[in-house]
């Protein structure tokens, strides 16, 4: 697809210097990136060189000061990274939303000051991959029932427990793990650590064989009496589920880019395709029930786009953004699985085939309506406030 049409339809006013950084990203991701998309999904290989050469160019500390090594930029430049790697390879977007918004975000966040210097440099250069591990066999949707446990012993917290579907399990070297340290109380019960892959006790587990986003490692975390120092408590005990609930509610915001730009992908796809196809005489673009689609799936981008990166625009002023990050979540997903479905329609027979992209992304679509609370947790919160008293 032309890339002045492409920018034009853009719909966000972007200033010179993010206009840059998202030719930056188009730029590499197009050389880099799209020749090896169906290798690494063929293979599953998590390309931890990408990564690497990601973190030179900055993308993995994004919002990271640059007094810690980061490039000290908001989340509008983030969401314009996270739109434009997941265009040709969402599952590569995944890692790089993931390592930004979960891991290096929360320590960035919620950690102290020694934490920030310890860690950030590291995650912001892509020196170290990091993972975030909230999700357990038994709670996924229910965040607050976690049974992993830290119990305090000889200055150091020992940690037991399984974690599941964590983006980078067993690449991951620094990690943010989620555990009760109280019982009795519940979610207000729950605390944040910094986990370290060489910790004594820690084993990375199973990693998952899934339907899509098979670039993106996925694997189960196991701790069997795992020793973590006193000072890699997060803030004090108590307080992780609620820094959980925060780093999510920005979460959302990465899952809504990503969304934006793989139903971009899909879309770009199955314009090229419907002109060079010709049926009955004709190319399938001069159909009007082909029109039709297209006519839909940029619409319906365009407000996607419109939504995320007003609460993109919110998050960066310091606004409160769980219902708007809910809403731009929720849409943006559901909009990406029907653009997806539409894309493999107008291909046809070659839309289910791995020659052409539209079959990737109708496979790694399906996360994005479940990945950091699903469309019907998007509903609840968004209900919730437009009954809340």
């Amino acid at each position: 697809m032309n890339d002045t049409k492409t920018l034009n339809s853009f719909v966000v006013d972007l200033d010179e210097n993010q206009i840059a950084i998202r030719n930056t990203i188009r730029d590499f991701a197009e050389r880099i990136i799209k020749p090896a998309v169906m290798e690494y999904d063929e293979l599953q290989k998590f390309p931890i060189e990408i990564m690497q050469q990601l973190g030179e160019l900055g993308f993995l500390g994004i919002l990271v000061p640059e007094e810690f090594g980061g490039a000290g930029l908001g989340y509008i430049e983030y969401a314009i990274v996270v739109e434009e790697l997941a265009r040709i390879d969402p599952s590569i977007s995944l890692s790089v939303a993931a390592h930004n918004g979960l891991c290096t975000n929360h320590i960035l966040v919620h950690g102290s000051d020694e934490q920030k210097k310890k860690y950030l440099p590291d995650l912001a250069s892509g020196k170290k991959i990091g993972a975030w591990a909230l999700t357990e066999p038994s709670s996924g949707s229910d965040a607050g029932a976690l049974q992993a446990f830290a119990e305090l012993q000889n200055e150091v917290y020992v940690l037991n427990g399984t974690k599941s579907f964590i983006t980078h399990g067993i690449s991951g070297e620094t990690l943010v793990v989620m555990a009760l340290t109280d019982k009795e109380k519940g979610k207000k019960g729950i605390s944040a650590f910094i986990v370290e892959q060489n910790y004594s006790g820690f084993i990375p587990g199973k990693k998952e064989n899934k339907l899509g986003m098979r670039a993106s490692e996925t694997a189960q975390l196991i701790f069997e009496n795992c020793t973590v120092p006193i000072e890699n408590l997060i803030g004090i005990e108590g307080d992780g589920f609620h820094q959980a609930m925060n780093i999510l509610v920005g979460g959302r915001i990465s899952i809504a880019a990503l969304s934006v730009g793989l139903a971009q992908g899909a879309l770009e796809a199955a314009i090229s395709y419907s002109q060079e196809r010709k049926q009955f005489k004709k190319s399938l673009s001069e159909f009007q029930g082909i029109q039709f689609k297209l006519a839909d799936i940029a619409t319906e981008i365009s407000a996607a786009r419109m939504l995320t990166y007003k609460a993109a625009t919110m998050k960066d002023n310091g606004d409160d953004i769980l219902d708007i990050a809910c809403k731009a979540k929720l849409f943006a997903s559901e909009i990406a699985t029907k653009a997806a479905n539409d894309a493999v329609q107008i291909f046809g027979g070659y839309g289910f085939v791995k020659d052409y992209p539209v079959e990737k992304f109708y496979r790694d679509v399906k996360l994005l309506t479940i990945g950091e609370g699903t469309s019907e947790i998007q509903k609840i919160v968004i209900a919730r406030n437009l009954l809340r008293d």
